[in-house]
């Protein structure tokens, strides 16, 4: 079998995150509790500290530290953060968020994980609190609960959006076989049809060398049948990624040719960039000048690289911030953080929209040369190209 490891979608950072102009959206369960203008609004942070895992506890570390930069940052906001240690199990995620709401908490930050969030979500929903959780994964969102990373569906529409309008509209897709490979597989096909393309296949391979061994000739007959003008790679999997298009590369398919897209980044690790299979494919990240402030800042205050999740934290106190400051009652309820114009966050411009999932701008990056290139800038606003 191929090492596993988890997918982890990177996070980015500016200053302070402020609200767009504009109108807000209003759905049909309005959840979430009012404020008092001028008065402190306490925010309850899930972090996943506790675990005994040191990759999860510098990820804990980062998104406290990253929560308290934005809440110092809240010029014109009174934000009371609390901070709660609920490692990685559902249970303790729950109690946490309890202890959270029983102590006054109107809205919480995380948990990380989907099941936890989810379950927090429903102990919430008879508390009308609203969830700000940290998963990608979009189907735990709606009702109270809130994603703030940056889902495939995103990663996938601003791909496909992209390649059409470079002439890339056969697009094949080849998904791993375990769960985030199918989750990814569909948010590409639901793409290809949101942006007018057209699926031009698709093969599904187990997460091993036998497996890719196996399904390489079809993805190899397929690309060299002249009706597939790209071919999209879940690669969720970090190991898959590189023996995939190093299998296809010997077979003859390539990028541009046959343009290859992934939904998760290439230029990590960095020995990626050195890769001859990768230059040239296609990846979506956020804008990396506005990364590079967020570390810097960071790095200051902490003595230490910031995990890249670490922004996802900012962005939730950040927005929370910004709406608090504005003065209206119902800053925290799911018809004020649903606003259509979102706000320029840590991460970029994003905005949370009434289904419980984000929209995120992301840059189109690709390698050439064993470096980074941004193909396209990521959008400053909500409404041109990259939307």
């Amino acid at each position: 079998m191929l090492g596993r490891a988890a997918a982890v979608v990177s996070a980015f950072v500016i200053a302070a995150c402020q609200p767009m102009d504009g109108s807000q959206t209003t759905i049909g369960t309005n959840y979430g509790q009012l404020i008092e203008p001028g008065q402190p609004v306490q925010v309850a942070l899930l972090a996943p500290a506790g675990s005994g895992s040191a990759d999860l506890e510098r990820l804990a570390r980062s998104l406290k530290n990253a929560a308290r930069m934005a809440a110092a940052d809240a010029q014109g906001a009174n934000i009371d953060l609390r901070i709660y240690d609920s490692g990685t199990s559902t249970a303790s995620a729950v109690a946490q968020a309890n202890a959270a709401a029983d102590a006054g908490a109107k809205i919480i930050i995380g948990p990380l994980f989907a099941e936890g969030a989810n379950a927090v979500g429903n102990a919430m929903r008879d508390r009308n609190i609203n969830v700000l959780s940290f998963s990608n994964n979009t189907e735990i969102a709606g009702g109270n609960v809130f994603i703030l990373g940056t889902s495939f569906a995103d990663i996938a529409n601003r791909l496909v959006g992209y390649g059409v309008r470079q002439g890339k509209r056969n697009v094949y897709v080849v998904a791993e076989d375990d769960i985030a490979g199918q989750i990814g597989g569909r948010a590409i096909e639901q793409a290809i049809a949101r942006n007018g393309a057209r699926l031009a296949g698709r093969t599904n391979h187990p997460v091993s060398i036998s497996g890719i061994d196996a399904a390489t000739p079809q993805i190899v007959a397929a690309a060299q049948s002249g009706s597939v003008d790209a071919v999209f790679m879940t690669a969720n999997n970090q190991a898959v990624l590189p023996y995939l298009t190093q299998k296809l590369t010997a077979a003859g398919v390539s990028s541009p040719v046959t343009q290859f897209m992934g939904l998760t980044r290439w230029d990590q690790p960095t020995n990626r960039l050195g890769m001859p299979q990768l230059q040239n494919g296609w990846f979506a990240i956020p804008d990396q000048s506005l990364k590079a402030q967020f570390d810097a800042r960071y790095r200051a205050a902490y003595g230490e690289q910031p995990h890249e999740l670490a922004g996802l934290a900012y962005d939730g106190v950040a927005a929370i911030s910004s709406l608090v400051r504005a003065g209206k009652r119902n800053a925290l309820t799911t018809s004020g953080l649903t606003q259509r114009s979102g706000f320029a966050g840590v991460n970029g411009v994003f905005r949370l929209r009434p289904d419980g999932t984000s929209q995120r701008a992301m840059s189109v990056a690709s390698i050439r040369g064993n470096q980074l290139v941004i193909l396209d800038p990521a959008p400053r606003g909500f409404g041109g190209a990259g939307f």
